[in-house]
């Protein structure tokens, strides 16, 4: 069976390949992605994964469509995706010293329309982060367009002092999560 990915983020097409999958086709979802009056992380990460997949499946009803989206929280605060420096900033001086979660929801929708859902909880811990660190870190760009302004696959990865869980749900797809869904699913893997 085909197989769509509801997303364009390069980190997860790269992610997949890494456990031998390869989308038949790429078909990201536009949604609006902000979160409901008091929505709590959790929530929010299961819903927009929902409703990416749903959206996609819709366009693609002889497929199977796999769909994530990851959260990062600080406490019951969701951190926005830095598409500024400001906003990076802000975020990195939050999580300074601090432990929080890495949410990572994934849905896979098959052709009969079944919903199967995953959710990845990871729980990373930043050093305290001098000025200059912060600085040096939003220099390297590497930030933008990232849950909580930060990517742990690159230079971020020298700031984390610990990960309890998934670093593929860190990076963008719970890769545990999403071999066992597509094996459910039928695709041998």
């Amino acid at each position: 069976m085909r197989l769509i990915l509801a997303s364009a983020s390069p980190r997860r097409l790269d992610l997949l390949a890494q456990i031998g999958v390869t989308p038949d086709a790429i078909d990201p979802a536009d949604i609006d992605e902000t979160p409901l009056s008091g929505e709590i992380p959790r929530a929010y990460a299961i819903r927009m994964a929902a409703e990416k997949a749903a959206l996609v499946a819709a366009r693609h009803t002889d497929a199977l469509v796999l769909a994530g989206d990851t959260v990062v929280a600080c406490g019951r605060r969701i951190l926005p995706k830095a598409e500024d420096e400001a906003t990076a900033r802000h975020c990195l001086e939050l999580l300074s010293g601090r432990r929080h979660h890495v949410l990572s929801a994934i849905t896979l929708i098959d052709a009969d329309g079944q919903a199967r859902h995953r959710l990845s909880d990871s729980i990373v811990t930043f050093k305290r982060l001098h000025p200059q660190e912060i600085d040096a870190y939003l220099a390297s760009g590497e930030w933008h367009g990232k849950a909580g302004g930060y990517a742990i696959q690159g230079g971020a990865a020298g700031l984390i002092r610990a990960l309890q869980g998934s670093h593929s749900g860190v990076v963008g797809l719970p890769l545990y999560e999403t071999r066992a869904l597509l094996v459910a699913a039928g695709q041998g893997l």
